[in-house]
């Protein structure tokens, strides 16, 4: 379950970037009632992007923003009370990380879902309801 962590540089501390991804990642599995699933720990995974204030804008003009995305399985993130547990909790962790200097309304998070049956753990295509039963494995 890819994660994409993207920010504006001196949004964190230089190096802080790990412990973003980590706990943003713990918050996902926390939410999803996976906190130390076997499966899935390992299955997401995550990138992240520092760009020059120079090449992050809103409304046409530069500006300082974090953007969290999520591309997951149609039954991840599926639920109001997780997407907005999930969207508090990892907007104020960021707003902390920043030291409260990063605002709220300048930390974006959006999540993309897959169509059933296009995605793959073990380098095979599984559905939800395959992924299902490889979840409750772990």
């Amino acid at each position: 379950m890819p994660l994409t962590l993207t920010l504006t540089k001196g949004v964190l501390k230089e190096g802080t970037e790990k412990q973003a991804v980590k706990e943003l990642s713990d918050l996902m599995l926390k939410h999803h009632g996976l906190t130390g699933n076997k499966v899935m720990t390992p299955n997401i995974t995550a990138t992240v992007h520092v760009l020059e204030k120079s090449a992050t804008f809103s409304g046409g003009e530069e500006f300082s923003g974090v953007w969290i995305e999520w591309k997951v399985p149609s039954f991840a993130f599926a639920t109001k009370t997780v997407q907005e547990a999930y969207f508090e909790e990892a907007t104020q962790f960021i707003h902390d990380l920043s030291g409260k200097k990063q605002p709220k309304n300048n930390i974006y998070i959006n999540v993309v879902h897959a169509v059933d049956g296009a995605w793959n753990l073990d380098g095979r295509a599984m559905s939800n309801e395959a992924i299902g039963e490889e979840l409750s494995k772990g």
